[in-house]
């Protein structure tokens, strides 16, 4: 009878192993997927920060900008 309650409690251990597992390997996941929204986002960035340029150039050739406080 000793044997039951030692291959029960194996049992459940396998599972929840194999749960941590697939737990580790969704954060890989989500960490990866992260990393390219952040990618992302900065390639955004960069490119709002180079249309910004481009309009203070317009609006200084067009002597539309604003005089200096």
């Amino acid at each position: 009878m000793t044997s039951q309650p030692d291959n029960l409690m194996l049992v459940y251990l396998r599972r929840i192993d194999g749960k941590v597992d697939r737990l580790g390997d969704d954060v890989r996941e989500l960490k990866g997927r992260m990393a390219a929204v952040e990618e992302n986002s900065a390639g955004v960035h960069r490119r709002i920060d180079r249309v910004e340029l481009r309009i203070e150039r317009i609006e200084h050739s067009l002597d539309l900008a604003d005089a200096p406080h």
